[in-house]
């Protein structure tokens, strides 16, 4: 069977690094289709969908907001041709209702153990209209390796050098956090994969730098030292969502080769300035992930904010705004309070405001938005920045001898200076 696997093309950030790195959604989800399905990849952010090519079903995978309205046009397109489209993928299972009226079928929640049945309804021509799982996640210890196989590796790179391969390592999340859906997602609790299981897929992965898409790995203290123990014979260098905040932690992250990591900065305290800097200490990049329009935001408390970003000296920043997205404790609370004026899913970019702030009017908060990217990066250009935590890494990798030396002259491609 042809099966034609779409991942629909998305607008970035005005301001966002364009890292084209393989969605890893759509590879976990290859990973549970029978052996019998011969599966076509299309990342349409990097190549075009031939809609004449004869297939016999299309799956479309979304794991943003921002995707959605892509997402259905083409599956409109193939329906009207007479080919049966199935949906998955964040998105999907957060804009459930509006997609059934674009699709033969809707999956919700995670496929492992499922996929066999639901090919088997398609070819006996009973699709079922929705496969919710969303409240059944399967077994973790049946996750198995991702099947990377069907990316066109040629094409995620960032000037010529491939950065980084995703993989994961848990599911679930204890937190509940306010602009966040993983909760509702993959529910409240935490469920780690299998140490051996886990690190047998990073070293099958044929490169050295890893992003671990988990959404935080500071949920159980001794999983994650385990872990990161295991993880110290691979030679990886990988980053990710927060690590524990607790010494032995750090200093097993490091020496299992951790380069950065994503860490939210929410506050001006001296808790935030020791954090960073007891992850500088262990050799760790952070890039701070800064989100601006909560109700507690003042015009003064953000630009108190940036301020303080300088002084903690983050290697990188990246601001967002509030996006309300669906089935967010945002969401609720901003729509039951009439604060969000519109739902056209093309501007949840979250660089676009579409909610009512509480201190200031949406076009103020946009123009802080500009404020808080200019100042943190007037000094000191994004390229530069990125350049500097691109060579840490590089010296990670030369002091455990990892370092690939053919990269050197692709370093100086991206960004334009010397790599020693």
């Amino acid at each position: 069977m042809n099966f034609k696997l779409i991942y629909p093309k998305w607008s970035k950030m005005e301001r966002q690094t364009e890292f084209h790195l393989p969605p890893h959604g759509p590879v976990v989800f290859a990973a549970s289709l029978p052996e019998d399905v011969d599966v076509e990849f299309i990342d349409e952010n990097l190549e075009s969908i031939d809609f004449s090519d004869p297939i016999d079903f299309v799956g479309i995978s979304m794991m943003l907001t921002i995707q959605v309205k892509r997402g259905l046009e083409i599956a409109d397109i193939y329906r009207k041709k007479g080919t049966k489209v199935i949906f998955g993928g964040i998105a999907t299972m957060l804009h459930a209702e509006e997609v059934m009226q674009h699709a033969d079928a809707v999956f919700l929640g995670e496929a492992e153990g499922r996929m066999t049945g639901v090919f088997n309804d398609f070819k006996n021509n009973r699709l079922s209209k929705v496969y919710n799982y969303l409240k059944d996640p399967p077994p973790i210890e049946i996750v198995g390796t991702a099947r990377r196989d069907i990316l066109k590796r040629d094409l995620y790179n960032y000037k010529g050098i491939q950065m980084v391969d995703l993989v994961h390592a848990s599911r679930g999340c204890r937190f509940n956090c306010y602009p966040c859906a993983v909760a509702y997602l993959g529910g409240r609790k935490f469920r780690p994969r299998p140490i051996d299981k886990a690190i047998a897929e990073m070293a099958s992965i044929d490169n050295n730098r890893l992003f671990i898409v988990d959404n935080s790995l500071a949920q159980d203290t001794q999983w994650e030292m385990d872990l990161f123990r295991e993880m110290i014979s691979l030679k990886k260098k990988w980053c990710s969502h927060p690590i524990e905040d607790n010494p032995k932690v750090l200093d097993l992250a490091a020496q299992a080769g951790a380069w950065y990591v994503y860490q939210a900065v929410f506050d001006t305290s001296d808790y935030i300035r020791d954090r960073i800097k007891r992850y500088h200490d262990h050799g760790i990049g952070v890039e701070g992930t800064i989100l601006l329009g909560l109700d507690s935001h003042t015009e003064d408390f953000i630009k108190e904010l940036i301020d303080f970003l300088l002084e903690i000296e983050l290697d990188l920043a990246e601001f967002t705004v509030l996006t309300p997205f669906p089935h967010t404790r945002a969401f609720e609370e901003l729509h039951a309070e009439n604060r969000i004026f519109t739902y056209d899913w093309d501007k949840y970019t979250a660089d676009q405001v579409v909610f009512q702030p509480k201190h200031m009017s949406p076009e103020r908060l946009d123009e802080l938005l500009s404020y808080a990217w200019d100042t943190f990066y007037k000094d000191e250009s994004q390229p530069m920045k990125m350049s500097r935590l691109y060579r840490q890494v590089v010296a990670k990798e030369k002091a455990d001898n990892s370092y690939i030396p053919r990269q050197r002259n692709l370093a100086r491609q991206a960004f334009g200076q010397k790599i020693k």
